[in-house]
């Protein structure tokens, strides 16, 4: 049942609900901004209407058409309906079987990695998480707490009750040393630029990174990706011309860096640190 078929087909329907989650979190947190900042200043606004990861069901942004159940099979259905709209046929990103296809590769590579245990299924959660908050951020430049910080203590806790090949000790190093390092960076840039180069949500999420992994692989997370980091984006700079103030989020390259210290943990930690 734990099978790296099974799992694929879990991710699936994993990646799919994580299409809500991407596109529902942001809104759902705006919309209790807006309530609280106007409670704090006692004033009236005109409250949109509330919108949680269940409610109201899915519709197409163009129409209001409300998307049938046939309508929301993963990957199959966007391939039927050609990426269409079958009431006012508006294109539908491919953004979302994309999803739905990363999160599947991604479970069956934690079933091929951890074996068909339960505990796979931890790792399986970690993956869907970072999906979630990596698109999250690329859209927003936000990683939300509701996140990071529960994804840092089921590390944590998972830890201590020996779920994961992780002791406590290293969860409990990983999580302090994922958060301090990029603090570190985060003031000393401040104080030779004079402006911050990053949010608090990537302490939190290196964090969260540290107390799954430990601390061992905090230094191949951070070098992953920072290059792949650096690459990108000198590249969006030179050929599409990216404002330099503009900043490139962060989430992204540390969600990847995250799953590669995953699958070749030991591997990359032998690049770093090779053993004596």
């Amino acid at each position: 049942m734990l099978s790296p078929a099974v799992l694929a087909l879990l991710g699936l329907l994993i990646g799919s609900f994580l299409n809500v989650v991407i596109h529902r979190m942001p809104l759902m947190m705006e919309r209790g901004w807006r309530i609280e900042s106007a409670e704090l200043l006692g004033v009236k606004i005109d409250e949109t209407p509330e919108i949680t990861l269940s409610t109201p069901r899915s519709r197409c942004p163009s129409c209001a058409h409300q998307i049938r159940w046939y309508e929301n099979i993963p990957v199959a259905s966007w391939l039927w309906l050609r990426g269409k709209c079958s009431a006012c046929k508006a294109p539908i990103s491919m953004r979302y079987p994309l999803i739905e296809v990363l999160t599947a590769v991604l479970f069956a590579a934690c079933g091929l990695h951890f074996d068909a245990q339960p505990t796979v299924l931890l790792w399986c959660g970690l993956c869907a998480t970072l999906v979630a908050l990596a698109f999250i951020d690329l859209d927003t430049s936000f990683l939300p707490d509701d996140l990071t910080l529960p994804l840092m203590w089921a590390g944590i806790v998972s830890a201590a009750l020996g779920w994961i090949p992780v002791t406590l000790a290293a969860s409990v190093g990983g999580a302090v040393a994922g958060y301090l390092s990029l603090w570190f960076v985060f003031h000393a840039y401040r104080l030779i630029r004079g402006k911050e180069g990053m949010g608090a949500g990537d302490f939190k999420l290196l964090a969260a990174l540290g107390a799954w992994l430990g601390w061992q692989a905090i230094p191949s997370i951070i070098l992953l990706s920072s290059a792949v980091g650096a690459v990108v984006g000198i590249a969006l700079i030179v050929l599409r011309r990216h404002d330099r103030e503009v900043p490139i989020p962060f989430g992204p390259y540390l969600a990847g860096g995250g799953v590669a210290a995953l699958f070749f943990g030991e591997q990359l930690s032998r690049l770093w640190m090779p053993p004596v």
